[in-house]
């Protein structure tokens, strides 16, 4: 589902039993908390896609910095 939108150089399929899931699942949950503007519901939400960009880069430089400690 995912070949139109994701180079096949980078999108590599793995299923449930190769435990590999939850990392992409915790690091996504962990974006949706410290990323609040993502949510819509909050009063950080903003409608320019520049501000999402920019919250989403300040955040994965952050936390790469952060796990390279």
């Amino acid at each position: 589902a995912y070949a139109c939108i994701f180079p096949s150089k980078r999108h590599q399929p793995v299923g449930k039993d190769s435990g590999k899931t939850n990392h992409i699942e915790r690091f996504n949950n962990t974006l949706r908390q410290r990323v609040s503007r993502l949510v819509r519901k909050t009063l950080s939400f903003s409608k320019k896609l520049e501000n999402h960009i920019g919250a989403i880069w300040y955040f994965i430089h952050h936390y790469n910095y952060v796990l390279s400690q």
